[in-house]
């Protein structure tokens, strides 16, 4: 071989500059396209949520213990439960973000003025008459169905007169004073019954002992949550237990309860045989969990025809959360969550209940509702064809640089949230240095037994280390308002807020 000819193919061996020119022009001009495609189909606003989802759209003239209601712990705390700050606008955010049961702590206060604060604790304190004054002007800022006041009562009789006056004077017309003349479900009256009306939910007298005492036999949330929080703070232990004081009920507060009458959960045998479907019970996560696992399918029973609220557990002094959904599959209503505390179980949360139009009620599937088929989530649902849910993460746009500002890569995790058997997490790959428009192109499939109790959870995570990642952004949906076909996930924060334009693009398909 001659060495000129040798010389042009050891020449060829090296990269033709303007060959390579060439294809990172052709490559500009396929990523170029295909991102222009992008954000065509962006600016066409087609969202992973079923649009038609973003207006009340579901049945509202069932009882209400039919439908799951977005519910708030102790809201009017700012921060943890021992120290916390408590403000008014507590309330305010906890209303306008569609929560239709809020919860008053009440105590004796100076001056025969009843407060609201965390007993035993050095939260601050708010006056009542200004919360009832903050719930009267928020109450249906957003959604025009009732609002129910759980009282957490720790007053005297005197101070529940002048609670009772308050209630009267500030809510005037909107307060439920008396049962409706001809609801529409017989029973427990429907969300559309109660528009624009508040609920008073404490304990009642009987009709035989108005001028009496209602006994710790009638214990709520109130007196469980505080003999739990007594029984476990230093100097106090078993105090409560020891030195169980009769509480007693003024007739004025006693009859502005109509339909929601605070009881103690003995049993569901008892329920069934002597609970009035006026009658609601209170019980702290621990319990409810435990009977959760042994009665799932009694549970599911009991919370068709009453309502039960399920709030979190005595321990948890920095406001943490239970994971709602394992409540939600037993259709209890009221999940009452710490809504200042940020993380999984409030995006869960404002998932759920951005269906039927934000409203605050979303009614339960009917698997929950049947009288046909007994059902127990903790049990594995044999004889279910399931439900294969396809989901294809394509790619991700305008994702937020970390504080630390070093993009040093991205994956996407889509988690399952239902019943015990159905819970699942599946992740792409991790795609580095790319937070503009990362590419997964990764296919990932569920098998789901009960889709209409689940939630979709989107969540974009920045590696760490090698089990470990940091949260960037997260959209959570129900199953029910997932959209099929091409459409964008557009990405919140960690305090729930837009995180616009950042975004996933994604293909979905159920088979």
């Amino acid at each position: 071989m001659s060495e000129r000819r040798k010389g042009r193919m050891e020449k060829g061996k090296a990269p033709c500059p303007r060959r390579a020119q060439i294809q990172r022009l052709l490559a500009a001009h396929y990523y170029g396209v295909r991102r222009k495609s992008f954000i065509r189909y962006m600016e066409s606003k087609d969202c992973v949520f079923d649009e038609t989802h973003t207006s009340v759209y579901q049945d509202m003239d069932q009882p209400l213990s039919h439908y799951f209601i977005s519910s708030s712990h102790n809201t009017y705390l700012t921060g943890d439960q021992l120290v916390g700050k408590s403000h008014l606008d507590a309330y305010m955010h906890a209303l306008i973000e569609g929560c239709r049961c809020i919860e008053i702590d009440c105590w004796d206060g100076p001056d025969m003025e009843p407060i609201v604060h965390h007993g035993y604790t050095l939260t601050t304190k708010l006056l009542f008459k200004d919360v009832i004054t903050t719930v009267e002007h928020h109450a249906f800022e957003v959604s025009p169905y009732p609002v129910i006041l759980s009282l957490e009562n720790h007053c005297s009789k005197e101070q529940q007169e002048v609670m009772a006056k308050y209630l009267i004077s500030i809510l005037g017309e909107k307060l439920l004073r008396s049962p409706l003349d001809q609801p529409t479900t017989g029973d427990l009256p429907s969300p559309n019954d109660l528009k624009f009306k508040i609920l008073i939910k404490n304990k009642k007298l009987e009709a035989e002992g108005a001028a009496g005492t209602e006994t710790l036999e009638n214990l709520d949330e109130g007196e469980d949550e505080e003999e739990d929080r007594q029984t476990k703070s230093p100097g106090k232990a078993g105090s409560k237990k020891k030195h169980k004081k009769k509480v007693e009920v003024a007739e004025a507060l006693s009859d502005l309860v109509v339909y929601t009458r605070s009881v103690k959960f003995i049993s569901f045998t008892h329920s069934k045989d002597k609970q009035k479907y006026s009658d609601n019970t209170s019980m702290e996560e621990k319990k409810a969990r435990k009977l959760a696992k042994a009665s799932g399918a009694d549970f599911v029973q009991h919370t068709q025809k009453f309502l039960s609220r399920i709030y979190p557990a005595a321990r948890r002094m920095t406001s943490s959360n239970p994971n709602p959904q394992e409540f939600w599959n037993v259709g209890s209503q009221l999940v009452a969550l710490n809504f200042q505390t940020l993380g999984l179980p409030m995006d869960l949360n404002n998932g759920r209940f951005q269906d039927n139009g934000g409203c605050g009620y979303v009614l339960k599937p009917a698997v929950l509702m049947s009288s046909q088929r007994s059902f127990d989530p903790s049990c594995s649902q044999r004889g279910v064809e399931p439900t294969v849910l396809m989901i294809k993460v394509i790619h991700g746009s305008n994702l937020p640089i970390p504080s630390s500002g070093k993009p040093l890569g991205s994956f996407v995790r889509v988690e399952i949230h239902g019943i015990a058997s159905d819970l699942c997490t599946k992740s792409t790959c991790t795609v580095k240095n790319n937070y503009l428009c990362p590419q997964w192109d990764t296919t990932i499939k569920f098998s789901i037994s009960v889709p209409e109790l689940c939630l979709i959870r989107f969540c974009v995570r920045q590696p760490t280390g090698f089990l470990s990642s940091n949260f960037v952004g997260q959209y959570t949906l129900p199953f029910t308002s997932l959209k099929t076909g091409y459409s964008w996930v557009p990405l919140r924060s960690r305090d729930g807020g837009s995180l616009d334009p950042a975004s996933l693009f994604v293909y979905v398909c159920c088979e």
